[in-house]
């Protein structure tokens, strides 16, 4: 046998060793099963060689890992797309550290082992330096367990799960994550406030049972009863696995005490079962359906279905989700309107500027490595320094030793000692040809 071919084995050992071993250590995730390796696309000339992880110190390795497949690929696809764009935009204006950004994207496919083994593979064998992923909470959570030990930093545009700021506080991450989108303490309050707002007095809670279900649950408990609110599947919380076939027991969970609204915290696929289960028991009628970021997408309504009288199920259902304000926000919005035909999606301004604080942080510290990347970060997005919106103009000035304050598309994106940001959040309705639209803002 040759050499070539031990390598390649213990490289696939390896990733099958730590994807069980993630596995078995998930808190409050549903159980899953091993995967296939996902394909990988690199934009790069370079060649890419096998290493111990963290980065090369004269190029740029960017990662990219998210839902291209799976129960957020909906979501997932136009995030991967922004990200895209953001590289072809530094390489047009000259790169970074004066080479062209090398890029290599993984799919994760919405499934914790097959991204603890696509993270495997972007540290192991494409040696790159920081990642933007993953979107999924409980597929970062097992993509972490590799990342931060091997140097790597990685910079969520979408994972909110309060659990990672709780072990940011421990310590854990020793400064290799970051995210782009507020943790959901803040969205929960956000939804609490306007389940409030609307009329609601008794709420049932019906949540995906892993990090980002589970953590989102317990913070809007908390934020509900704090404003006089009852929630009335407290003592038994109704967490639905996605890997299960049928959800009429959950169902009845969440919609069987009548409650004034459900509180519903899903992914798309799994999600829409559970809440067509309960139309088809008659228990949504009258009950006011709240929503988040995970399924905020034209496909979600019509994944539900219609009434036997030909209406929307889902029409009217509102939900609130991480909003973009930033400074480029119309600028950004135009330019990747022009170059993708689409319309800005849920976090995909945030996805462009998770790329963008990696580029100018790597520029700022002449270093292409997780380490080098990670002495930076916080320096380039936050105050003091020349506030700057454009990414390429933001690069040239921290190549000339100008301290800057990165405005992002999706905000001003001020990164705590946690990895955390702070913001506000759009709320969006289903109307009844199935559009969203954005009707209001709410803050925590």
């Amino acid at each position: 046998m040759t050499k070539r071919f031990f390598s390649t084995l213990c490289l696939a050992l390896l990733a099958t060793v730590t994807t069980i071993w993630i596995v078995a250590c998930q808190p409050n995730t549903a159980p899953t099963t091993n995967s296939t390796s996902p394909t990988s696309a690199a934009t790069s000339t370079a060649t890419t060689t096998s290493s111990g992880g963290g980065g090369v110190k004269d190029t740029l390795r960017l990662g990219a890992l998210l839902p291209i497949t799976g129960d957020l690929s909906s979501i997932g696809a136009p995030m991967i797309k922004s990200i895209d764009f953001l590289v072809e935009t530094v390489n047009k204006c000259g790169g970074v550290l004066g080479k062209p950004i090398t890029y290599i994207k993984e799919d994760d496919r919405t499934d914790p082992p097959a991204g603890a083994e696509a993270m495997t593979k972007l540290v192991k064998v494409d040696n790159v330096g920081a990642v933007v992923g993953s979107f999924a909470s409980s597929v970062s959570t097992a993509a972490l367990a590799i990342s931060v030990p091997n140097k790597v930093l990685q910079i969520s545009p979408g994972s909110t799960s309060p659990v990672f700021t709780e072990r940011a506080k421990k310590g854990e991450f020793n400064g290799y994550w970051y995210r782009t989108a507020p943790p959901d303490t803040y969205q929960a309050l956000a939804l609490a406030n306007l389940a409030y707002k609307k009329g609601a007095r008794k709420v049932a809670t019906l949540v995906i049972n892993n990090d980002y279900g589970v953590g989102f649950e317990k913070s809007f408990v908390a934020a509900f009863e704090k404003l006089g609110g009852t929630i009335v599947n407290k003592n038994k919380p109704t967490r639905y696995d996605p890997k299960a076939t049928t959800f009429e027991a959950e169902a009845k969970g969440a919609f069987g005490s009548k409650p004034d609204a459900v509180a519903a915290i899903l992914y798309p696929d799994s999600g829409g079962a559970v809440i067509k289960a309960a139309f088809e028991q008659g228990l949504t009628k009258d009950v006011k359906i709240l929503l988040t970021d995970g399924v905020k997408t034209e496909d979600f309504p019509k994944l539900i279905g219609n009434t036997p009288e030909g209406k929307l199920i889902l029409a009217g259902a509102i939900g609130t989700v991480p909003g973009a304000d930033g400074k480029s926000l119309d600028t950004f919005t135009k330019a990747f309107k022009e170059k993708t035909g689409q319309d800005l999606g849920a976090f995909v301004p945030h996805s462009y500027d998770a790329a963008a604080l990696i580029a100018i942080a790597a520029e700022a510290a002449k270093d292409g490595t997780g380490e080098g990347i990670k002495s930076k970060i916080r320096e380039v997005a936050n105050a003091p320094g020349q506030e700057v919106s454009d990414v390429c103009e933001a690069i040239k000035l921290v190549k000339d030793g100008k301290d800057i304050d990165y405005q992002g598309a999706s905000g001003n994106v001020d990164l705590d000692e946690y990895g955390d940001v702070k913001g506000s959040y759009d709320v969006w309705e289903v109307q009844p040809d199935g559009k969203i639209k954005v009707i209001d803002r709410v803050s925590p």
